[in-house]
Order: structure tokens, then C-alpha cells, then sequence
């Protein structure tokens, strides 16, 4: 089914949105599952096909970046990851071109990107 198909390739982009635990703040999250998907929805033909992430590909990924400075809203992009990817299958390919999109866009983290990640542990 298409519309499957694209949810998981979106659900496989999700797990960039990890690249937005960095130092923890004290807040109530604001970021909901509908803004990680608009801001990531450019990357899905990149994690499909490979090659140069978009320049809106990009962009989408660097303001989630800049948009998830606390603890909460870091786990909460978390949380919609494990929640998308939740039962759904996905290769290898598509994993490892989702997990180095923020290198591709320009950022730098210091720690691998995984589904496996325990959300309540981001910061």
C-alpha cells in the first residue's frame, strides 16, 4: 500500500529527529509528533533513494534541531520515533541513510542515532 510506504520511509526519518538531544533544560514539551512530521516530511525521497538531501530537507532538520532545546521536547521526538517506527519494518539502507542525514545537513552529534534508543534517558 503506498500510503504505508511512505509512513515508513517517514518513520525511518524520524530517527533523525534524535539528532535534537543535546543539553538538557527544564521545561514542558511543545514539539508535537505533527511538527516532527512536517519539518522531516521533505526528507522522505532522500531516505527512499539516497543521494543529496534537499536544501527544504535540510532546513526542516536544522529547525527541529533549533525547536527541541528541552529534555521534554527532546523526548518527545523520541517518543513519536518509537511510536512511527513501532511495528513497522524497515532495511538496513533506509536506517543508516536516516541515521546520517544530520551529518549530510550539517550537523555534528556526538552519539549514534538508533530506533533502540530509551526515550526517557534523552536529555
Amino acid at each position: 500500500m503506498a500510503s504505508s510506504g511512505v509512513l515508513k520511509l517517514v518513520s525511518m526519518i524520524l530517527i533523525v529527529c534524535m539528532a535534537v538531544m543535546g543539553a538538557p533544560k527544564a521545561a514542558e514539551a511543545a514539539i508535537t509528533c505533527g511538527d516532527v512530521l512536517s519539518h522531516l516530511m521533505p526528507c522522505v525521497a532522500y531516505v527512499q533513494n539516497g543521494g543529496t538531501p534537499t536544501a527544504a530537507c535540510c532546513s526542516g532538520v536544522k529547525t527541529l534541531y533549533g525547536q527541541a532545546q528541552t529534555s521534554p521536547d527532546r523526548q518527545n521526538v523520541c517518543k513519536c520515533i518509537k511510536s512511527a517506527v513501532n511495528g513497522m519494518p524497515y532495511t538496513n539502507y533506509n536506517l543508516n541513510l536516516a541515521a546520517g542525514l544530520p551529518a549530510k545537513c550539517g550537523l555534528h552529534l556526538p552519539y549514534n542515532i538508533s530506533p533502540s534508543t530509551d526515550c526517557n534517558k534523552v536529555q
